[in-house]
């Protein structure tokens, strides 16, 4: 039997840990090394997982792309957090999107 786990709770329980971060020793942090060195590094990583999840799903194994991204879902939050902003930000929009078609979306969008 495979265990679900509730999305909204894994990812409230994330966002608490990588506020906690803020404030720990970089040295023993992964996730507070990230923010000691700033925006720029947390894009690079963000980058680095995406192109990482890309390369996974060409190469067809599931497994691999599952945990891929899982790291770039990670490190976008590290994103999120480090902006100030939030999972429920995201998942807000997300959201406010639903049963709007695509299309009509993209034409809502202001340039």
């Amino acid at each position: 039997m495979v265990k679900t786990i509730v999305s909204d709770d894994i990812l409230h329980r994330l966002t608490q840990i990588l506020e906690q971060r803020k404030n720990a020793d970089p040295e023993t942090s992964y996730v507070a090394n990230l923010y000691a060195k700033g925006l720029d590094k947390i894009l690079k990583k963000v980058g680095e997982e995406a192109t990482e999840t890309i390369i996974a799903a060409k190469g067809g194994d599931s497994h691999q792309l599952i945990y891929e991204t899982a790291d770039l879902w990670f490190h976008s939050l590290v994103l999120l957090i480090n902006q100030g902003l939030t999972a429920e930000d995201v998942l807000n929009e997300l959201d406010r999107r639903f049963g709007l078609s695509g299309l009509e979306e993209k034409a809502n969008r202001k340039n």
